[in-house]
């Protein structure tokens, strides 16, 4: 059978992208010396003949003359920075390139396109493998290249899936690699694709290894099966001819952001590259379609609009079966579920039996579940995705007969099939009773796959799609995008697109908050290029007419406050055009209602003169732009009982949920934990919490609402002093704690701004160290503005949206001493710091606020595992109603997951690690001095070491033993065994930099957040050294010396002497084999050998260590060898290919090999020329020269051809170093 390897994966990849229509070119052949040479040298990127034709069939009316200077101006490209370059490139691909010249003798102006967006036929798609490119000396050739007109749009870079050390994280190494290396490669590049076969990714120029998203859709229509490869799915999902040309032109942002050095004053600009995620592409195209609709427009035939280039894929919605709909909303009592625990541990034997057969979906594909919690029922077995319960009947139900049936009605009235079988039935035919359930009229159908998308309308959200709208009817739709999936920048390619389709409309996106206005604001104006405008921010109402006078065309960002009328209910109309699109940020919430309310009239001196009828903002809107079509964007569902949102809106375009979010790695999950017994809130504040929800309406409260005196007495409850010390004691400690273990940033939300500003005092009074008066330069500070009234202590605290932006940018900057902000109202939406982890709530919250507020944690960050919301109030009642409205709207996937099952998991972790040290008293470390417990880490290691698979295994369940930790921390469970934790990871950390692999990450390649937790008896320089830490004196000559490696001999750790020597001797035979082929495959074969023997019990670890011993010997002998023969290591490369058997060496002897290895290598180089390893004709002609070189020194002719064979081999290995 033949196996996988990195060429058999480049070649299916070849395939799928021959099927949708590439031509395929073996790169070697257009090279400058190939047979159809396209290139005028190796350092030619560009395939300019095919770019100068294409640039013909597409401007035919553009002078032969001005078609050559706008390729000259791509060429010309040429900054220090590849980033600039590339977006340079970028702005003139999508954009045009501006030319001039004359024609009826007039000067005249136009564009030049190098790629054809409305008629992807019309352009020229290749697809080349072993493209070389050399740049400043440096030869390096990328595996597959994608070419369209000739540009080198797409770079593929593949691993093999069988090799465990060429993984997803190598292939983006080797993409680091290339843009150090040969930038000039991706100053045309649009997006790079890193794959394994089974796993890829996709990402920018700019993208760390965590931005590099999965295509989870070959087609938009549903989620590919997760028996499809990954690799195959991003192929025909993204790289279609369609698809390709949408996201080079409309999905690509070059995000702009400003930084001012604290110490200089000096400004620097950062540029980040930013390609579309799968579900943000295929929602946007559905937007865009949407509105479309909505204004009038005419529809788009099958494939899209060509005139605009827009290629919208038929919808994309989740299935929510009746399981995925009520799974979450299913009765449960919580009480039962240390019973169902109990249950699931006791092992009743025909359930146990039942279990083996039906988990892990071996049943037919359907997905079990085991003593499931309904009601206040434990069910046997539960299928989610059949909607059926399974009963396995022991002889007590014969007793309980009028139990069953009234558990039975109420099961059933919940929609679900129940279905009893007899326990005798199951152990005694087992076989039988699954056969026969097989055939049950509930379990006949074939399950849906997990996570697959089939077209289904968003009715099973709750409410009705877009599909079922008029045409014309100006309601555009919502998306209901969860929060922390890049929802803002979904908004920015749709105004991207739709300022193209609708011929240039005048865009007005809304927010409800100031705050809200300039974070959303910040993300359009650091994405002018794809908008092709600067957007503009509103800064009062008569701005706000003024600005929407114009007759097409802008950006507008205002609040929807600014549109209420200066008098009366009436707003008068701003503008009766019909090209207005309105985006609304956060379409659900009440103030965009159209419903009517009475409030007090006051005179300009706030004195209440009467009272007066004012309309939600929805009606004003209206009134100011009639004809305007509105679309809405929400991080949360529509409430069931919402009628505003859908009569301004529509219905939902596209649903991405929490659930899928977390699996695609779009967010992190979030933990939440209760210490409101921490902080001492009374009986009397707990009851004023719950009697405020009335007044918590989901928005800010009013002025009026604040005076009320349930308000001002929870307030001062909260805010008392006492209190207030606490929590700050509290969150000191808590948050020091996690940043032992989790390196990053929190927030905490005060109830008000007092309370702000005293928390703030108490937090420096304790840790004065924190504090600083410099707005660049302190850990902690307050977010907020104030008033003239509010008195100096609140004063001091008055930020400008210039200060809050620098405040934002600190936070932002992970490697900026500000780690935590005190807020009230501010950054709880739409502010993105993905290095937050933790959110402290000490403020009443609910709905829509409380789910946006608690997402600020979700982001995704390096390694970061999850994020942690800490409840000092008592609001854990508000999350489960938040939860409840969420799955009721369709929504899976709890949007926070308690503490406790963190804790939880991490016993479990725990566990299974200290299981490993069954019978090593590991406790006696936590007693020992420094040195005892640096002896005891090595004989730790030395343990694990002597189990079956144990380093590996070891590694693995400490790595997911940490993780969990990082979230369990500061639990007081988590605390207890954190010197266990502390420990097992110092065993870790010394097995890892003995890994012989060489697979680990270097300093600049590691993304982590999560840190080692400290013994502080161990912060040592000595600790630090590779060999002291393993009882060695370091060596001050070679690693293989005698003394040393007697030293080695003589350790009392055998197991861990054999490791380091192992791991040592691996990296010298590595070193090596790059440059000798038959003396580093004799070594490592020597090396295997030893080691196959010493795993299989045959050698003693003793005895293998003289076997190592030997082979060390042996390198030493081939090192002093070479020099004892006068030959440069590529000579003696090749004595050692010709002297490899003993005929040669009888016959010839040593001084006439010696000879032969110096004229061989004369010859080869003389001869070998650029990828001459991958041309056959260069390689046939050496082939020859190296015959007849061997016959003229008379080498054996019956070995000639076997040592032909070595010696061509020998050169391939060394055969950059061969032609430079």
């Amino acid at each position: 059978m033949s196996r996988i390897t990195e060429h058999s994966i480049e070649d299916f990849a070849i395939k799928l992208l021959e099927h949708l229509g590439y031509e395929y070119i073996y790169a070697p052949s257009i090279a400058h010396d190939g047979e159809n040479p396209e290139r005028s040298s190796y350092e030619e990127v560009l395939l300019t003949s095919r770019m100068a034709e294409a640039v013909r069939r597409i401007n035919p009316t553009i002078p032969p003359a001005a078609q050559e200077e706008a390729i000259k101006e791509i060429q010309r490209i040429n900054s220090p920075e590849l980033l600039t370059n590339n977006e340079s490139f970028h702005r003139l691909l999508t954009e045009g390139i501006k030319v001039s010249y004359q024609k009826d003798g007039q000067q005249r102006g136009d564009l030049v396109w190098l790629i054809d967006f409305n008629t992807p036929k019309n352009n020229d798609f290749i697809v080349a493998n072993q493209f070389t490119v050399i740049e400043n000396g440096v030869n390096k050739r990328p595996d597959i290249i994608l070419f369209v007109n000739g540009i080198p749009l797409v770079v593929i870079e593949l691993k093999n899936a069988t090799d465990e050390n060429a993984t997803i994280k190598s292939a983006f190494r080797q993409i680091e690699t290339y843009k150090a290396t040969i930038p000039n490669l991706f100053t045309y590049n649009a997006f790079c694709v890193i794959s394994d076969g089974l796993e890829a990714r996709a990402g920018t120029l700019s993208s760390g290894m965590s931005r590099f998203m999965a295509w989870k859709s070959a087609d938009g229509k549903e989620e590919a099966s997760h028996l499809v490869s990954q690799m195959e799915t991003l192929i025909n999902g993204m790289l279609n001819k369609e698809t390709l040309l949408d996201l080079a032109r409309h999905f690509i942002v070059f995000e702009k952001s400003k930084k001012e050095d604290a110490q200089t004053g000096i400004t620097t600009i950062s540029t980040v590259k930013k390609l579309a995620a799968y579900h943000q592409y295929y929602a946007v195209n559905r937007a865009v379609e949407s509105a479309m609709r909505a204004t009038g427009y005419n529809s788009p035939p099958e494939e899209g609009w060509s005139k605009t280039g827009v290629v919208v894929p038929n919808p994309r919605i989740k299935e929510i079966t009746r399981a995925s709909k009520n799974y979450f909303s299913l009765p449960y009592n919580p009480k039962l579920k240390e019973r169902a625990r109990e249950l699931r541990k006791a092992g009743n034997l025909p359930e146990v039996l039942f279990w083996n057969q039906v988990k892990n979906k071996q049943f037919k594909g359907y997905d079990f579940d085991r003593q499931k919690i309904i009601g206040n029922y434990i069910v046997d077995f539960y299928c989610g995705n059949c909607q059926v319960v399974i009963e396995i009947d022991g002889a007590i139900h014969d007793f309980q007969q009028e139990y069953d049936a009234d558990r039975d009605s109420f099961l059933q009235s919940l929609g679900l099939t129940v279905i009893r079988i007899p326990a005798v039935d199951v152990l005694n035919k087992l076989d039988h009773t699954i056969e026969s359930l097989k055939n049950h009229p509930a379990l006949t159908d074939t399950p849906p796959q997990e996570g697959n998308f089939v077209m289904e309308s968003p009715e099973n959200y709750g409410v009705s799609g877009v599909k079922s709208q008029p045409k014309g009817d100006r309601k555009g739709g919502v998306v209901w995008h969860t929060q922390g999936s890049g929802k803002s920048l979904s908004m920015v390619f749709f105004t991207g697109k739709i300022v193209l389709a609708l011929d240039n409309p005048t865009v007005v996106v809304i927010t409800d908050r100031n705050d809200l206005d300039d974070q959303l604001f910040d993300t359009f104006a650091a994405s002018t290029q794809l908008l092709r405008q600067e957007p503009k921010q509103v800064e009062n109402r008569s701005d706000l007419k003024e600005k929407l006078k114009v007759a097409s065309g802008g950006v507008i960002f205002t609040t929807i406050q600014k549109f209420s009328p200066e008098e009366g209910n009436v707003y008068e109309t701003l503008s009766e055009r019909e090209n207005i699109v309105v985006i609304a940020d956060e379409a659900h919430r009440t103030q965009y209602g159209f419903k009517a309310k009475t409030v007090d009239d006051k005179d300009s001196q706030g004195n209440v003169i009467g009272k007066k009828t004012v309309y939600g903002f929805a009606k004003y809107m209206r009134d100011a732009l009639p004809n305007a079509t509105y679309i809405g964007f929400t991080g949360t569902p529509i409430e069931n009982t919402d009628v505003n949102t859908p009569a301004v809106f529509g219905n939902y375009i596209d649903v991405y949920d929490i659930a899928q979010a977390v699996e695609d790695g779009a967010t992190v999950r979030i933990y939440y934990e209760s210490r409101l017994a921490k902080v001492n809130l009374s009986e009397e504040g707990k009851k004023l919490v719950e009697e405020l929800d009335d007044e918590l309406d989901g928005e800010e409260l009013t002025e009026t609402q604040k005076a009320k005196a349930k308000w001002t007495q929870l307030e001062a409850l909260i805010g008392s002093e006492n209190r207030i010390k606490n929590v700050a004691k509290d969150i000191i400690q808590h948050f020091g704690q996690r940043q032992e273990v989790f390196e990053g940033k929190g927030m905490i939300v005060a109830m008000s701004r007092r309370i702000a500003a005293d928390l703030y005092a108490e937090i420096i009074k304790l840790k004065p160290e924190w504090h600083s008066d410099d707005l660049d330069k302190g850990v902690i500070k307050v977010v907020m503005t104030s008033s003239s009234s509010d008195g100096p202590k609140i004063a001091k605290h008055h930020t400008t949206k210039q200060q809050r932006r620098t405040l934002a940018d600190r936070m932002k900057d992970p490697d900026d001493e500000l780690k935590l902000v005190i807020v009230r109202d501010m950054w709880l939406t739409g502010f993105d710091a993905p290095s937050m982890h933790t959110l402290y709530i000490d403020k009443p919250m609910k709905g829509h606020n409380l789910m946006q507020a608690i997402a600020r944690v979700n982001r995704v960050y390096k390694d970061k595992p999850g994020g942690l919301v800490v409840d000092y109030l008592g609001i854990a009642s508000d999350l489960k109603r938040a939860l409840s409205f969420y799955s009721d709207a369709g929504g899976k996937g709890d949007p926070t997951i308690a503490q406790a099952q963190a804790v939880e998991l991490m016993l479990e972790k725990l566990e299974v690690v200290s299981q490993m040290f069954n019978g090593f008293p590991y406790e006696d470390y936590f007693q020992a001095d420094t040195g005892q417990k640096l002896s005891m880490i090595l004989a730790a290691e030395e343990y694990i070491l002597g189990l079956e698979d144990g380093k590996k295994r070891y590694i693995n369940e400490v790595t997911a033993l940490s993780r969990v930790f990082a979230i369990a921390i500061p639990h007081e469970q988590a605390m207890d065994v954190k010197d266990e934790v502390s420990f097992f990871q110092a065993v870790k950390a010394r097995l890892a930099k003995f890994d012989s692999t060489d697979s680990g990450r270097t300093d600049e390649e590691i993304e982590t957040t999560i840190r080692q937790v400290i013994d502080q008896a161990l912060v040592s320089e000595q600790v630090i050294d590779v060999f002291d830490a393993a009882g060695i004196k370091k060596p001050d000559i070679s690693i293989l010396s005698e003394d040393f490696l007697m030293e080695l001999k003589g350790m009392q750790h055998k197991n861990v002497a054999l490791e380091v020597l192992k791991k040592l001797l691996n990296d010298e035979i590595k070193a090596r084999s790059k440059k000798n082929l038959v003396k580093s495959k004799s070594l490592k074969e020597m090396l295997e050998d030893s080691i196959k023997k010493y795993h299989n019990k045959i050698l003693t670890a003793a005895e293998v260590m003289d076997e190592l011993i030997k082979l060390s010997k042996e390198i030493v002998n081939m090192d002093n060898e070479a020099k004892k023969l006068g030959l440069s290591d590529f000579e003696y490369a090749f004595y050692t290919a010709v002297a490899n058997n003993d005929s040669a060496k009888q016959l010839m002897q040593q001084d006439k090999l010696r000879e032969l290895a110096i004229i061989l290598t004369e010859r080869v180089k003389q001869n070998a020329s650029i990828d001459w390893t991958i041309k056959e004709s260069v390689r046939a002609k050496l082939k020859v020269i190296i015959k007849r070189t061997l016959r003229q020194y008379g080498y054996p002719p019956d070995m000639q051809k076997l040592a032909t064979e070595t010696v061509l081999k020998q050169a391939e290995m060394i055969a950059k170093e061969l032609t430079i």
